[in-house]
């Protein structure tokens, strides 16, 4: 099959001929129609976090087929063991020995994959691929933290990429007011942001209009933190959704008084997947998207670095 490979951190990925997959017991053979681009695999590939297998095949937002015709999802949870004291207390997401798609298992950027049916999501009829691809990573985080910010009204997202254009949609579709940061002076993305429905959209250097009530940080840059917490209504939450970020500056303990909570967000469980999954055509989400053909997955990386896209890149084999 062909497929696309980090073989090393910090080097570009690889366009190579892999031997095709064989599944295990328990396992799906997959033929891959897309795989979404995550700020994850781009931390993997330049070493912000470490790779625990190499060479390994990137890609977490999986939408493949079996050999029965079944559309299936691949997320980043690839395997629990079900019996730590986390599996037994419902928090899959943070399994002493959880497994994860496009690290410890090969993932997407290739032609075909296997995945362990018990963490394979049923996807909903109706949008294409390609479309779906984005919810899978992007959407269920974005959806994990929007649930542990609570149910503030007047919600801040920092950093509106893949994960925020995804879980602005569903905020303001349960009638919450979206507030969006962006770069100092992107005004490209403020408008995009905009035309989404978000009522007001600045750089993460400004003010918002109006005290937030919660705020979500998927951009990794640890500065963010304070300039959220200087904006927080008494009461509210800073979700940090990355799974990588720079150091926390420090700051004035006035700013975070006031019963203000700083929390992060790990992973996702299989029904985090059910549930957003089954709320996607209801809202209904739309991905904004831009395609890439396998053998251009590095430059797909490049692109996420740089800003060069809205929404999300998915590859497509």
């Amino acid at each position: 099959m062909r497929a696309v490979v980090l073989e090393q951190q910090q080097q570009p990925v690889t366009p190579t001929t892999l031997p095709d997959p064989v599944p295990r017991p328990n396992q799906l053979l997959l033929r891959v129609s897309a795989c979404a681009v995550c700020r994850t695999d781009l931390h993997l590939r330049d070493a912000e976090i470490p790779a625990t297998k190499l060479p390994v095949v990137l890609g977490h937002q999986i939408v493949g087929r079996t050999d029965d015709g079944r559309r299936v999802g691949v997320p980043w949870l690839g395997w629990t063991d079900g019996t730590c004291r986390y599996c037994r207390g419902g928090r899959e997401n943070l399994c002493e020995h959880g497994r994860f798609t496009g690290r410890d298992i090969d993932g997407g950027f290739a032609e075909l994959t296997v995945a362990d049916e018990r963490f394979c999501l049923p996807l909903p009829d109706g949008p294409p691929d390609d479309q779906l691809a984005p919810l899978l990573c992007g959407g269920l985080i974005g959806f994990r933290a929007l649930t542990l910010a609570g149910d503030a009204p007047r919600l801040g997202l920092y950093g509106f990429g893949s994960a925020a254009h995804q879980i602005a949609q569903v905020a303001i579709f349960q009638g919450r007011k979206v507030f969006a940061f962006t770069r100092p002076g992107d005004l490209r993305t403020q408008e995009f942001a905009k035309q989404l429905g978000a009522t007001w959209a600045g750089g993460s250097d400004e003010r918002p209009p109006e005290p937030l009530d919660a705020a979500i940080i998927f951009a990794s840059a640890g500065e963010l933190v304070p300039n959220a917490l200087k904006v927080l209504a008494p009461g509210g939450t800073v979700v940090c959704a990355g799974i990588h970020m720079s150091d926390i500056p420090s700051f004035p303990y006035e700013d975070l008084y006031h019963e203000r909570t700083i929390r992060s967000v790990a992973n996702l469980t299989r029904d985090d997947g059910y549930e957003l999954l089954a709320l996607a055509p209801e809202v209904p989400i739309r991905t904004t998207i831009t395609t890439y053909p396998l053998e251009q997955t590095e430059q797909a990386l490049a692109d996420l670095r740089a800003g060069r896209f809205e929404g999300t890149a998915v590859v497509v084999p």
